[in-house]
């Protein structure tokens, strides 16, 4: 009966958005694989037990763990050089409470639930600086501060610029969709190498 309530952009929208979810518990799973030290750096957590943590909906819980951090200021934590904690945890909560922000911070969509297209917009370019800044910010011994992609041989595996490329594309076509709904212009912004990222508000 609660999709009466819901128009075909809801339900596209809702689908977007699960879709997005799926990716990023993917990228989560793939990321604690690749750097299994994160994981280790809190004693007693799995990646199913991260994953149960980092994506629950509503979002009432922030982590101390994170500074009590989130959204694009959790993701700028996982780069501090300084920072001892779990890198990936706080770049995927980071990621998640992102995305999730662009989508009003909701569960579900309704008939009244208006998106912004500028936030779903700004929210793609926010996973472009992500993906350049794990591909290039090092530590002190020059080591990259978070590992993706690797050379297997003489081939590159770019399966992590697959999924961060599909993500991307998901957030680009709901914007482009709310946009037109809305009949709103969205103000594309010049990307920048090491650019800072740009605000979600709601």
């Amino acid at each position: 009966m609660k999709n009466l309530a819901k128009t075909n952009i809801d339900l596209i929208s809702e689908l977007h958005m699960n879709q997005a979810i799926n990716l990023l518990k993917t990228l989560t799973e793939k990321l604690y694989k690749k750097n299994p030290w994160e994981l280790q750096k809190v004693p007693g957590q799995t990646i199913d037990s991260r994953l149960k943590q980092i994506f629950i909906c509503p979002i009432e819980k922030k982590y101390a763990e994170l500074d009590f951090k989130e959204s694009i200021d959790a993701i700028l934590l996982g780069f501090e050089p300084e920072f001892k904690g779990d890198r990936v945890f706080a770049i995927m909560v980071g990621l998640y409470t992102m995305i999730h922000k662009s989508y009003n911070s909701k569960c579900e969509l309704f008939m009244l639930d208006y998106l912004n297209e500028q936030n779903l917009y700004n929210s793609a370019r926010n996973i472009e600086i992500l993906v350049w800044r794990l591909n290039t910010r090092k530590m002190d011994d020059d080591r990259l501060i978070i590992l993706t992609n690797n050379f297997e041989g003489e081939i590159k595996n770019l399966s992590y610029e697959r999924l961060f490329g599909k993500l991307i594309s998901l957030q680009d076509t709901m914007a482009q969709i709310v946009a037109g709904r809305t009949g709103r212009h969205i103000n594309k912004a010049v990307q920048i190498v090491g650019m800072a990222f740009l605000p979600i508000g709601l």
